[in-house]
């Protein structure tokens, strides 16, 4: 059965995101609000937790297209290699925001993403998610939680998410309800940015 805990954006309480942390220390998975859709997460430095993800999105870990959920852009120099001044411009610009950057990875990632070359980084604007990860000292993973319901591709209510993922998952996080549209995804790693997906972040950026 996994624990319900109602957080506020504004405030989140600390009690609360300490024992969120925990879970995350001890290979827990969780179900947090960001500034789009909910994302289903863990500790990016817990192997077993990121197969547990992995297997509940129904995907090999090793193609998984995870993204790193991180407290702001100090964490940028842990995982990409090293990023020019147009490039950072534009992440300070954006971020936090809903959208995703995928930027070249660097020799720190962890094992089971060192094949893919590259990450996706995201500071979602959300006091939540980023207080979760500055407790916990590193990212989470982030992937969206999919409805199976054609017409309601994300799941937005957080007690209709916890009746579908109680057994599943260790931690359901009420952040309110959440959005349904997922953050837009920018390729930054040719130099140039290139739209991957079309989400809620603005395009004007």
């Amino acid at each position: 059965m996994a624990e319900f805990i109602k957080l506020y954006d504004e405030n989140p309480n600390e009690r609360d995101i300490k024992r969120i942390v925990e879970v995350l220390k001890n290979d827990g998975v969780i179900i947090y609000p960001t500034d789009t859709v909910y994302g289903l997460g863990c500790d990016i430095t817990s192997n077993r937790a990121l197969e547990r993800v992995a297997q509940l999105r129904g995907i090999k870990l090793a193609k998984a297209n995870f993204s790193f959920v991180c407290e702001d852009l100090s964490n940028l120099s842990d995982y990409t290699r090293q990023i020019d001044t147009p490039t950072f411009k534009l992440l300070k610009r954006a971020l936090p925001g809903p959208y995703t950057f995928i930027l070249q990875g660097n020799n720190n990632l962890p094992t089971v993403f060192k094949k893919k070359k590259t990450v996706g980084i995201r500071v979602p604007d959300n006091n939540i998610a980023r207080a979760i990860v500055k407790q916990l000292g590193n990212p989470i993973i982030s992937t969206s939680i999919y409805d199976e319901d054609d017409v309601i591709e994300y799941t937005t209510d957080p007690e209709l998410i916890l009746e579908k993922w109680d057994k599943l998952v260790d931690v359901v996080i009420d952040g309110g309800y959440g959005g349904n549209i997922p953050s837009t995804v920018i390729d930054l790693t040719s130099g140039e940015a290139v739209l991957i997906r079309e989400g809620k972040g603005d395009l004007t950026i």
